[in-house]
């Protein structure tokens, strides 16, 4: 009897543990919808001419006179944020943190079939930054200016401000511009050394003559630069010049490079800067745990000594933000929120976010444990901090509201960004002038006309506040440096809820990806209480362009993850412009339910679906079931 109860109790706990997991699974997130959106971004961010495949038809061709007034060639690159001026450091280390992603990544990635994309994003960087590269010690590094281009609200087709280009040489150095886009040349040659190599050697021969360039001819480029001392003011040059050393190395395995990170790993700051902060402008976080994977794979030769000072810092950056650093933490908001800077401070969650992704693998790969001044950590409590940030801007924070523009049912409709707020060249053909973009749009109340897929916005303020308007620039702007590193920290989670083995197996409930939906139309969705027992996984399996328009051939598997049979499954699809195979359409518009062949899913049993269209996936929920 005693061994009885046991037996019972026993299935008892597993019973509400399994539940328990569940409840907790409901909780993730798309990371694969969320990823393929964040790229979408940076096609609404191109300047210049379009190319045929352009995926965001709001946009059109722009300033495609770049460097006419100085006799050379800068059309291309990316626009900055929800203005059109080209900035030379921030759009460098978006390059960086995107090659960084498509490098560290490119299993996932490849496995959802979005490298081509991925690529695509940075070749639209670094084709600019080559044209840029006009002579070896010459790097234009500005079209336009943030005084006069913030003067106007107007559509990028319809640019009226003025377009002057800024450079620096040797006798104007910007070593911190030249530092950091010798790393984006770098670490993305590594990312097309698979896919075009002799792409990739020419990346890599800027690169190098962009350091030596930055080296010798040392300063701040705001200095040479001054129009852009406002916006993207440099706290100095050292660190990137130990970035770009650092990104060499790993691009070349040249020990040229890892003795310059180790000579001046004292005067330049790398052994001494601990930092709570890794963005655009702080580059020493990323510095110091590059060069702890170094030490870590047995790399570091008569160097080892310093890189164990570098990893130190590294620790103390994973440490502070996990709150384990003896009081000198990294700021939260009550939401748990990465909190740093009043001014778009989602970038440095964004930034910590996939840096500390990054350094669980490292340290997993070599089964290191972190030892903080407070604990001992384990790798996945890196990545479960980054979790933490990605599933915050997803929505799992106060507002619920989703910070990247276009995912979810909730988010930011206002966001302050000229092409999104004014309606595009296809709907009104007349010119939207500088003063008028102000008058008939910036100020209107109604949602922009134009969604800016995967953008991420400044986000809350230190108490998790926020307010959607389109004024409110701190919160609302969308930027391009922001954005980046979600690619390569979506393609880390979504690869988690999708590959058996990974660290989902250790704790299936935090990664593993679930979609719910109502059970009956027209009432909410269930509570985490609820358990949902249809698992849908979504994958794209092919696509193709036809003329502008790009196609893509959506699998959609569906699983009954209960211990029983499902019977009468009726599925809603909502957003589908494409055609279908492998569901029965009911008489309501866009309810399906499962072929006639297969009226009862089985326990643990599956079956797929398959659709075809242009654009995001089609959102497929439980309508019932029995």
């Amino acid at each position: 009897m005693e061994r009885r109860n046991f037996t019972l109790c026993l299935v008892l706990a597993i019973f509400l543990g399994l539940l328990a997991l569940e409840k907790v699974a409901g909780e993730s997130f798309n990371y694969g919808e969320a990823m393929d959106k964040t790229l979408m971004f940076f096609e609404a961010q191109r300047s210049g001419k379009l190319p045929e495949n352009q995926r965001v038809k709001w946009r059109g061709d722009s300033a495609l006179r770049d460097g006419n007034l100085q006799g050379v060639d800068l059309v291309g690159g990316y626009y900055d944020a929800g203005d059109h001026v080209k900035f030379g450091l921030p759009m460098a280390f978006t390059v960086t943190m995107l090659s960084w992603g498509a490098i560290d990544y490119r299993k996932e990635m490849t496995g959802m079939n979005q490298m081509g994309h991925m690529l695509n994003a940075i070749k639209w960087g670094t084709d600019y930054f080559i044209k840029a590269h006009t002579e070896a010690d010459v790097l234009w590094g500005q079209v336009g200016d943030g005084d006069s281009d913030h003067y106007c609200w107007e559509r990028a087709e319809d640019m009226t401000t003025p377009r002057n280009a800024f450079k620096i040489d040797s006798t104007h150095p910007g070593s911190d511009l030249a530092g950091e886009t010798a790393a984006a040349m770098a670490a993305a040659s590594m990312a097309f050394k698979l896919y075009n190599s002799s792409y990739s050697s020419l990346l890599l021969a800027h690169a190098k003559q962009l350091f030596s360039f930055a080296d010798r001819f040392r300063g701040q480029y705001d200095d040479s630069i001054q129009s852009a001392s406002q916006y993207y003011t440099s706290s100095g040059y050292s660190d990137e010049l130990l970035w770009a050393a650092a990104w060499l190395f790993r691009a070349t395995g040249d020990k040229y490079y890892l003795k310059y990170v180790a000579d001046n790993a004292v005067s330049m700051g790398g052994t001494g800067w601990a930092v709570r902060e890794f963005s655009w402008d702080n580059k020493y976080a990323g510095v110091q745990i590059l060069l702890s994977k170094v030490l870590m794979d047995g790399h570091g030769g008569a160097y080892t000594s310093t890189l164990k000072k570098y990893q130190a810092k590294a620790d103390f950056f994973a440490c502070a933000c996990l709150q384990k650093n003896d009081g000198y933490n990294v700021p939260l908001t009550p939401g748990g929120l990465v909190y740093l800077h009043e001014w778009n401070n989602m970038q440095y969650a964004s930034s910590a976010a996939f840096l500390l992704a990054v350094y669980s693998d490292y340290l997993s790969a070599e089964n290191v444990v972190l030892k903080c001044p407070d604990a001992q950590i384990q790798p996945l409590e890196l990545l479960n901090f980054a979790k933490s940030q990605a599933d915050y801007i997803l929505g799992k924070n106060p507002k619920s509201i989703s910070y990247l523009v276009g995912f979810g049912h909730n988010f930011p409709l206002h966001a302050h960004h000229r092409g999104s707020s004014i309606a595009s060249m296809a709907v009104l053909h007349s010119t939207v002038g500088c003063v008028q973009g102000f008058e008939s749009w910036y100020h209107r109340p109604e949602a922009n006309p134009n969604v800016i897929y995967g953008g991420l916005v400044g986000g809350p303020d230190k108490t998790d506040g926020f307010s959607d308007d389109r004024s409110n620039y701190e919160q609302t702007e969308p930027t391009i440096s922001g954005t980046a590193p979600l690619v390569g920290l979506f393609s880390k989670l979504h690869g988690l809820s999708e590959t058996p083995g990974s660290h989902s197996q250790k704790s299936p409930a935090t990664y593993h990806q679930t979609t719910a939906g109502s059970y009956d139309k027209g009432k909410p969705a269930p509570s985490a209480s609820d358990v949902v027992p249809v698992e849908f996984i979504h994958s794209i399996t092919s696509t193709w362009s036809i003329e502008r328009t790009t196609y893509y051939r959506h699998k959609v598997i569906i699983k009954n993850k209960s211990q029983k049979p499902i019977t009468d499954l009726k599925l809603e699809i909502e957003n589908l412009s494409g055609s279908l195979w492998g569901l029965d359409p009911c008489q309501e518009k866009n309810i399906y339910g499962l072929p006639q062949w297969l009226k009862v899913l089985q326990p643990g049993g599956q079956t797929s679906f398959v659709y075809v269209q242009g654009g995001p996936q089609a959102k497929v929920s439980v309508l019932s079931y029995h």
